[in-house]
């Protein structure tokens, strides 16, 4: 197996590069800036002259960040253009070269509006840019019929851990109050979601006739309410203010609004019966992710710009 990864400095793509070196498999995987989806023919050359057995696409124009899913909203141009241009021609170029594609799409090109949670065969609708540029990037992918189009659930990680750290950071700033948006969804492991991406690729090397889209999820969905107080709980044992806060936290609820949506909930029972891919709970990695933030010191370490939620043109 040789893969080719777009979007390897992406959250999920660190944690598949991560997997892919302990298990000395060969890949590879150039700097987002040489994936413009206005020069195909230098992506082609690149492709063409590794020569892999599969390409890897996860590319995205927020990253899963929730404010970015926002910022979308004015950058309609580049969301575009990385949501829904590049996998065109990453496909194209797959199909040329007959190499099987695997594309890393989002929740968002679904509305919200489904009580239960959302499986394959569900009508698509997006609420926003970012969803409408996805599905766009999911229609163009079809057109290679050796494809794979994975729907993750709400990512988090090692490197993608943004929004745990404002829980915590509003919680010690507002003594116990924070803001959520009132929203349920499948936390995801970006380690897992990388795990899966694998899984999936070496079955595609055996050659099964696996093509077309499924989703992926941690095992247990949750309120971001649920979640953010789990998440301050988890911190408690490392940091003393948030300890005291413990019983006096409140988490205000706010609507979701466009192209925000209500429900990211994921069915994976269509890749568990194809693949066999079993859905792992989140919890504990939630707590690595958490230690993670408090480091060697004890202390809080305060947001940087590295911690993959703010990038918006690598992915997943």
């Amino acid at each position: 197996m040789r893969l080719f990864i777009a979007g390897a400095n992406s959250p999920t793509g660190k944690d598949l590069i991560e997997i892919l070196r302990r298990r000395k498999i060969r890949f590879m995987s150039p700097p987002d800036k040489h994936f413009d989806p206005d020069n195909g023919v230098a992506i082609a050359k690149m492709v063409t002259d590794y020569a892999p057995t599969q390409l890897i696409n996860l590319t995205d124009f927020i990253s899963g960040n929730h404010s970015a899913l926002k910022r979308a909203e004015s950058a309609v141009d580049r969301c575009h253009k990385v949501n829904a241009e590049l996998p065109g021609t990453l496909a194209e170029i797959c199909n040329h070269l007959n190499v099987p594609m695997l594309h890393l799409s989002t929740p968002y090109v679904f509305d919200g509006g489904k009580r239960l949670a959302y499986n394959e065969s569900d009508d698509t609708n997006p609420r926003g840019v970012y969803g409408l540029s996805s599905l766009a990037g999911e229609q163009a992918v079809r057109q290679h019929n050796a494809h794979i189009i994975l729907r993750p659930g709400w990512l988090f990680g090692k490197w993608k851990r943004g929004l745990i750290k404002s829980w915590i950071r509003t919680a010690i700033k507002n003594r116990g109050e924070v803001q959520v948006t009132k929203r349920r969804f499948s936390p995801t492991h970006t380690g897992d979601m990388a795990a899966a991406i694998l899984a999936v690729a070496r079955q595609v090397d055996c050659e099964a006739n696996v093509w077309g889209t499924y989703h992926y999820s941690g095992l247990e969905t949750k309120e971001e309410a649920e979640f953010a107080e789990l998440t301050l709980k988890y911190a408690a044992s490392y940091d003393e203010e948030i300890y005291q806060l413990l019983d006096t936290t409140r988490f205000i609820e706010r609507e979701a609004r466009a192209p925000e949506i209500r429900n990211s909930t994921m069915s994976s029972k269509k890749i568990f019966d194809t693949f066999g891919i079993k859905q792992k709970s989140w919890r504990g990695h939630l707590q690595d992710v958490v230690k993670l933030l408090y480091g060697d010191r004890g202390g809080y370490v305060k947001q940087t710009q590295d911690d993959g939620d703010s990038a918006e043109t690598s992915a997943a």
